[in-house]
């Protein structure tokens, strides 16, 4: 809730000497929000996050380097290296409920901090690794877990203090992976080509370790105790690297507006409306327009297969990550404040669990490394992606629930 603004309701829940929830009555209570700790929250996204999800960028040239001999890559394939990345970002939602025990324990400061310690260390110790296993355990797990270690106490504890306006704040403060994707990948890049890309590694991680340890130590995350993914690029229609940076800076630009924007909208019109609408518009953007662009190249024209992905990039970034701002702030509509810490680990724990299994899977619905230049060898990928839209009958029976048993009501 922002600074000064009265939450609703004559009780509230409010912490016990163990931590424990309890419910107290209290007239005209407020809970308030500092401004500034808003910015550091996105600070923290841009930092960790956004570095995450340029992962291709280092993918790209770990492929390179596995065309030639002596380097810790060579001889190995495109989705033994993708394990890497995809380690990385589902530790970010696995850890979720190992990392809100922490919190619970010695608070979501401390472990935010040791969050950004973790994740300069990782990749440090990336930039000195010689074998593939080495770089799986240092830039897969310590990144991930440290990514986790920021992530999920800044996601899980922004949400309680808003109330009129918990969509917009949530999608300020996740905005900042959105904002440092336009940001990371062009640097990485710049840096890479210039210095290598151990130093890269060691460039972001101090820059890390020292930033997002900064942000926790500013501002305390907490009044008290707790109440108890650019994944990698593919090179399709032989575009260069540059025109990817470009589309990916474009992208990113899009997903920070959006997410703002759809925030704001939904404070306006209902927050599990909007998380409805937005997941079931990214999932039909699937059979819409990246479907046809995966033969229209054939078909058609490159420029019409072109087109339709971009179009399908656009709706997909925009629509398509809304869910990450919305649902923390869901749960809360559904499960109370009381219990909204546990249900979100569980959440994170199911994420984690899908992001480990599904790129792997996936990738062998894909016929080997000739899928990295032609677009009709992900028509398969399209149709699992394109599924996806069965699941929109679950949140439009969520959203039918929530109202269950009350006066109905339109915004919810």
């Amino acid at each position: 809730m922002a600074d000064g603004e009265k939450s609703h309701g004559s009780s509230q829940v409010s912490t016990g000497p163990e931590g424990t929830a309890q419910s107290t009555s209290v007239q005209n209570s407020t809970r308030t929000y500092p401004k500034p700790t808003m910015l550091l929250h996105n600070n923290a996204m841009l930092m960790t996050c956004a570095i995450i999800f340029s992962y291709g960028v280092y993918q790209a040239i770990y492929e390179e380097m596995a065309k030639e001999p002596n380097t810790p890559f060579s001889g190995n394939s495109s989705s033994i290296i993708s394990r890497i990345g995809t380690l990385s970002i589902a530790l970010m939602s696995m850890g979720g409920p190992l990392i809100m025990t922490w919190a619970k324990l010695y608070g979501p400061q401390p472990v935010m901090m040791a969050g950004g310690l973790v994740f300069g260390i990782g990749c440090i110790l990336a930039s000195l690794s010689q074998y593939v296993w080495e770089f799986v355990l240092s830039q897969g797990l310590l990144v991930g877990l440290g990514t986790c270690m920021a992530y999920v106490p800044t996601m899980s504890v922004a949400p309680t203090w808003f109330d009129k306006r918990r969509g917009l704040a949530m999608g300020v403060i996740i905005s900042g992976s959105a904002c440092g994707g336009m940001i990371w990948p062009p640097v990485l890049r710049a840096i890479t080509s210039a210095i290598g890309f151990c130093n890269a590694l060691r460039i972001s991680g101090c820059l890390v370790a020292l930033f997002v340890p900064l942000a926790g130590s500013m501002r305390r995350l907490s009044t008290g105790k707790w109440p108890g993914r650019r994944n990698s690029s593919r090179r399709h229609w032989d575009v260069s690297c540059s025109r990817l940076d470009n589309f990916i800076t474009i992208s990113n630009a899009a997903n920070f507006v959006s997410r703002i924007v759809i925030g704001y909208t939904a404070d306006k019109f209902g927050r599990l409306n909007v998380l409805f609408l937005t997941t079931i518009t990214s999932s039909v953007s699937v059979f819409a327009f990246w479907l046809p662009s995966t033969f229209a190249g054939g078909a058609v024209s490159t420029t019409a297969a072109e087109v339709l992905f971009i179009l399908f990039a656009v709706l997909y970034v925009c629509f398509g990550s809304a869910y990450i701002s919305l649902f923390p702030a869901s749960l809360i509509e559904l499960f109370g404040v009381q219990n909204f810490t546990s249900v979100n680990g569980a959440i994170y724990l199911i994420r984690g669990i899908g992001a480990l299994l599904g790129t792997p899977l996936t990738s062998l619905l894909l016929p080997g490394q000739s899928a990295l230049s032609d677009p009709s060898n992900y028509l398969r990928v399209s149709y699992t992606a394109g599924i996806l839209v069965c699941s929109k009958c679950a949140k439009l029976w969520v959203r039918i629930e929530g109202s269950a048993g009350k006066k109905w009501t339109w915004k919810l």
